[in-house]
């Protein structure tokens, strides 16, 4: 008998017997089990399971350390309404955030618009609170439109939730939308504010109306891009109305 019929009658002979051992219930550990491949050149045997990719993983596939995430206690003040109402602030933050604004820090816009620039609002809350005693904390994403630009802002003062506002800003190029996003955060710290009773005169139809008439004017001024006339306002110290406009 040649060597190639030995290896063909030995190979139907297990095959029969695995049958028969499966037959009478037992089960057959598969032919790729008893492969012992040697680890070598980075190999594995056939019987070792690849583990299973973890589930915090980068974008890219990178596996990102479980250390690495953060894991703190700090407050989520996208959702949180810490501290809101519960106590008042000293008498000595209240006197500066309730004080009188100085007349000759409100600006006016050609509108007619009367405002406190936003750097005068952190000035009265680093004197008040001290600079990092304060902070705004984004409640929203930001909301991108055709011509408009908003996000909700949370102002947060030593610790506590104060106030809420939703900032707004337009814009006319989509090259502008960061300056906006920028814009859109002083205009709700500016509305944040209201709550503190930081400049709230300028709320106030009677204190406008007065301010206005006392000092401010309203002029004929050329629009020199459109060579329109029309009537602008500006502070009566302030001296003629500048770009785009002219007196």
């Amino acid at each position: 008998m040649s060597l190639a019929t030995k290896f063909l009658s030995s190979s139907r002979t297990a095959l029969a017997g695995s049958r028969c051992v499966s037959s009478l219930g037992l089960r057959a550990r598969p032919a790729a089990a008893l492969i012992q491949t040697p680890r070598r050149a980075g190999y594995v045997t056939a019987t070792e399971e690849t583990p299973a990719p973890s589930s915090e993983s980068a974008a890219n596939g990178t596996e990102v350390s479980s250390s690495v995430l953060p894991n703190d206690s700090a407050t989520d003040w996208s959702r949180s309404y810490s501290g809101l109402s519960e106590r008042p602030f000293s008498k000595e933050a209240a006197e500066v955030l309730l004080a009188p604004i100085d007349p000759n820090d409100v600006e006016m816009k050609p509108d007619g618009m009367i405002y406190l620039p936003e750097i005068k609002y952190r000035r009265i809350l680093n004197k008040a609170f001290g600079p990092g005693g304060w902070g705004l904390a984004p409640r929203t994403e930001t909301n991108v439109g055709a011509k408009i630009v908003s996000r909700e802002y949370a102002l947060v003062c030593l610790g506590r939730l104060v106030a809420i506002a939703r900032g707004e800003q337009e814009y006319f190029d989509p090259n502008g939308i960061a300056t906006a996003t920028e814009a859109c955060k002083s205009n709700a710290l500016m509305r944040c504010c209201k709550d503190l009773g930081i400049a709230s005169e300028l709320w106030d139809p009677r204190f406008i109306r007065e301010f206005k008439e006392k000092y401010c004017i309203e002029v004929w001024a050329e629009h020199i891009p459109t060579k329109k006339k029309k009537k602008v306002w500006r502070r009566k110290d302030q001296g003629k109305v500048t770009y785009p406009y002219q007196e």
